[in-house]
């Protein structure tokens, strides 16, 4: 199975044509289809002696992958989509080719040199020290992880009898968060967001105070959310920073989605106070044109999740110097290099282009805005802060935007499922791809 055959290079052409050949035409939309649908056309694919590669190849382009909704297609507007750029995607294909290893110095020094470069553009923006660093995970929800669980290890340290330990955020949180409470077996404490959506340090204050009064239970993080999904509202760094640091908490940013506008100058100054946080999170793979799967968790000081997450064996040890390890700052051990199409990208393209990407993203934001704002069967939720735009349908119920939504992506012109806010049915862009133009918005739009 290990030569390079004939027929395996055969393969590695046609390969390359395809993904050659959807980077230059426009993506397609596609759709899912059922189990059983699929089955009915390419049966069982696994066999006792195998399709072949060039028949497996067939079956994956003309079948499967057309179940697929494309995420960078230019009128996905749907959850938090993706990007990549080009050269982060053929980049890719390297880094799937070379067998590259990435959870250690000693194996993948190269590439972690390069990621480590990436990890210092996003740690620089932010306003952290020259000694903050951090390493690529899978995606948020790892990351968020991984850092709350080094801050629940220095609260233990300074409050070795407490019993109890909560996690402090919004009810706006991302759902992550409640998910690495649930992992970690400690409390959630939401706390209500002003009039405007963003949490407030004087309610993050108070919340904690009030709860630590009986002295059973002790906040170990606050964290502050940097452009929520929803809405992409940026709560009030600032304010809740320093309500974190005044009682001697852990304060985390989660800027999954929002924290790539830091390199774009029209809104840097909505996240000022992130260069206060002890760790925070980006995703390369939503706002900043890198394939999936890519967080960027940095910390402000890096050597206390080392002393966390490095696992000890003796088959380790010879790895455990003052070398960089990746696998030592996250829930993690074995891992891809993940960070290195975004790298590749970054540095052939250069930080100005994602600027002007970026601020490309909100520009068509802030147009769509208008758009919902002059249609005559909309309204406009609120005003955009960064690139998402959430607005509602007069007349319509929960019913009525499913059905919507279902012929939208059935007539191949966008994928925009509802989501909902305070209770009510809403829809929403979520503008992350340059390529999207007003054109696609107005398109959209007219169908509603």
């Amino acid at each position: 199975m290990h030569e390079f055959t004939p027929e395996v290079e055969a393969l590695a052409k046609e390969v390359l044509a395809y993904s050659l050949e959807r980077l230059k035409s426009d993506p397609p939309l596609d759709g899912p289809r059922t189990a059983e649908d699929l089955f009915n056309e390419v049966g069982n694919t696994i066999t006792t002696k195998g399709l072949g590669g060039q028949k497996a190849l067939e079956v994956f382009t003309e079948v499967l992958a057309k179940a697929c909704i494309s995420t960078d297609h230019p009128r996905n507007l749907a959850f938090i989509p993706s990007a990549p750029s080009e050269f982060a995607n053929l980049f890719d294909l390297v880094v799937g080719a070379s067998a590259l290893y990435g959870g250690s110095w000693q194996e993948g020094a190269g590439a972690v040199f390069a990621e480590n470069q990436a990890l210092r553009w996003l740690s620089d923006m932010a306003g952290l020290p020259k000694s903050a660093g951090g390493v690529f995970v899978q995606g948020g929800t790892i990351g968020n992880l991984s850092a709350l669980v080094v801050a629940r290890a220095e609260a233990r340290k300074k409050f070795p009898n407490v019993k109890r330990f909560a996690v402090a955020c919004s009810a706006e949180a991302h759902s992550s968060i409640a998910g690495a409470a649930n992992v970690m077996d400690v409390d959630v404490l939401k706390i209500a967001t002003d009039a405007d959506g963003k949490l407030q340090g004087g309610a993050v204050g108070a919340a904690i105070d009030e709860l630590q009064a009986s002295g059973e239970v002790r906040v170990f993080a606050v964290v502050a959310t940097s452009g929520t999904t929803n809405l992409g509202i940026i709560d009030n760094l600032e304010s809740v920073g320093k309500a974190a640091h005044d009682r001697g908490i852990w304060f985390h940013v989660d800027g999954a989605y929002g924290l790539a506008a830091l390199c774009a100058p029209s809104v840097r100054p909505l996240f000022n106070g992130v260069e206060a946080a002890d760790s925070f999170i980006v995703d390369p793979h939503k706002w900043l044109f890198a394939p999936f799967d890519a967080c960027a968790l940095v910390y402000r000081n890096p050597k206390l999740a080392k002393d966390v997450h490095t696992q000890h064996a003796s088959y380790l040890e010879t790895l455990q110097d003052e070398s960089w390890n990746p696998s030592d700052y996250a829930i993690h051990l074995t891992r891809r290099v993940r960070g290195l199409p975004f790298w590749f990208s970054l540095a052939a393209h250069g930080v100005d282009a994602y600027s002007e990407a970026v601020e490309h993203s909100l520009t068509v934001a802030k147009q769509a805005a208008e758009l919902v704002r002059k249609h005559p069967n909309l309204e406009l939720l609120r005003e955009p802060e960064l690139s998402i735009v959430a607005f509602t349908r007069k007349g319509w119920v929960k019913a009525d935007y499913q059905k919507w939504s279902d012929k939208l992506l059935a007539d191949q012109i966008g994928f925009i499922p509802p989501s909902s806010h305070d209770g009510q049915p809403i829809l929403r862009f979520a503008i992350v791809n340059p390529w999207t133009k007003v054109s696609d918005i107005e398109t959209i739009l007219q169908t509603l």
